[in-house]
C-alpha cells in the first residue's frame, strides 16, 4: 500500500519503519532533516511538507505529532493536509491529544470525503521499535476493519474503542491512572524502604500481594529492583516527565470541559509539574520517586 507518514519522531521515525519492512512504500514528511536522512535510506520517499506529501498518490496518510496544536496546524491549516488531499484518501492520527481536538479534525476531515481515526499508542519507544504497540481506536467499526492490517505492522494489540475521540479518551485515562499509580508505588516503596526493608524484597511481595500493578511489576521506580526499568539506569529512556505531565494536563482538561472531577489526577498533575519545574522534565516520569526518597 502506498502510505504518507507525518512525523518522524521516537515514536514515529519506528513505526515508519516497521510500514517498510511490512512491504508498504512509504512517503514521509518531518522537520527533522535526520530523520528524514534515516527513513530515506530505509527506502523511503520524502516530501518537502504536508501540503506536498497530501498531494501525492498516497492511499494512506498517518500522523504522529507531538501536541493538539500540531495536529489542527498539519490537517486544519492552509497548507495543511485536508486543503491538498484527494478525497476518499483514508486518515490515521496517531498523535496523543485531548478528545475535542480529535473530534473537531475528524469531522473536517469526514466532511471533506476522507474517512479518519484516531489511534494513539501505548508502549513506548521499545514498543515502537518491536512493533508491539496497543492501539486505542476511535471511528466507525468499518473503518476500524480497514485500517487493522496496517496498524497489525506497528502493533500487536489493535482496540477499537468506539466512536470518533474514543482512542483519545481511552489513552488520557489510562495514562492518568498510570501517573496515579506511579505515585502510589513511589510512596510505598520510599516508605518501605526508609523504614529499613530491602527494595527488592518489599516490591516482591507487593507483586505477589493486593498492591500489585504494573507500575511495581513491571516498571518498579526503586533502582536495581528491576534490571530492565529505566529506574537501573538513571532514569534514561522510557516515558518522560514532561510527556507524563502533558498527558495528565489533557485529562484535567478533558474532565474540566465535561464538569468530571478528577481529584488524584490534578494532583498527580501538580507532583508532576513541580518535579519538572526542578529540571527533571526529561526523566522517565518514575523518577517522581526521587521526590520521596531521603537520599535524594
Amino acid at each position: 500500500m502506498k502510505i504518507g507518514f507525518v512525523g518522524l519522531g521516537n515514536m514515529g521515525g519506528p513505526m515508519a519503519l516497521n510500514l517498510i519492512k511490512a512491504g508498504h512504500t512509504l512517503t514521509v514528511f518531518d522537520l527533522s532533516s535526520a530523520s528524514l536522512a534515516r527513513l530515506s535510506e530505509a527506502g523511503a520517499h520524502t516530501a518537502e511538507s504536508p501540503a506536498a506529501l497530501a498531494q501525492g498518490d498516497s492511499e494512506l496518510i498517518i500522523t504522529m505529532l507531538p501536541a493538539a496544536a500540531h495536529v489542527k496546524s498539519v490537517y486544519l491549516g492552509d497548507t495543511g493536509i485536508l486543503a491538498n488531499v484527494r478525497p476518499g484518501v483514508f486518515l490515521i492520527d496517531c498523535s496523543t491529544i485531548d478528545p475535542l481536538t480529535a473530534r473537531e479534525v475528524a469531522k473536517a476531515a469526514v466532511d471533506h470525503g476522507n474517512p479518519m481515526l484516531d489511534a494513539p499508542v501505548s508502549g513506548g519507544t521499545g514498543g515502537a521499535t518491536a512493533g508491539t504497540l496497543t492501539f486505542m481506536v476511535g471511528g466507525s467499526v468499518n473503518d476500524f476493519d480497514l485500517a487493522q492490517p496496517i496498524l497489525s505492522a506497528m502493533g500487536k494489540n489493535i482496540v477499537h474503542c468506539g466512536n470518533s475521540s474514543n482512542g483519545q479518551v481511552a489513552k488520557v485515562a489510562n495514562n492518568m491512572l498510570l501517573g496515579i499509580s506511579m505515585i502510589g508505588v513511589s510512596e510505598a516503596m520510599a516508605l518501605g524502604v526508609s523504614l529499613g526493608m530491602e527494595a527488592s524484597v518489599l516490591a516482591g511481595i507487593i507483586n505477589t500481594s493486593s498492591g500489585r500493578c504494573w507500575s511495581s511489576d513491571t516498571y518498579n521506580p526503586f533502582p536495581g529492583v528491576l534490571e530492565n526499568a529505566p529506574a537501573s539506569r538513571g532514569y534514561s529512556g522510557g516515558f518522560g516527565t514532561d510527556l507524563m505531565l502533558k498527558d495528565l494536563g489533557l485529562a484535567s482538561e478533558a474532565a474540566r470541559q465535561i464538569g468530571q472531577p478528577v481529584l488524584l489526577g490534578a494532583f498527580a498533575q501538580q507532583l508532576y509539574q513541580t518535579f519538572s519545574a526542578q529540571g527533571n522534565g526529561s526523566l522517565d516520569f518514575s523518577a517522581i520517586i526521587n521526590l520521596y526518597r531521603k537520599e535524594t
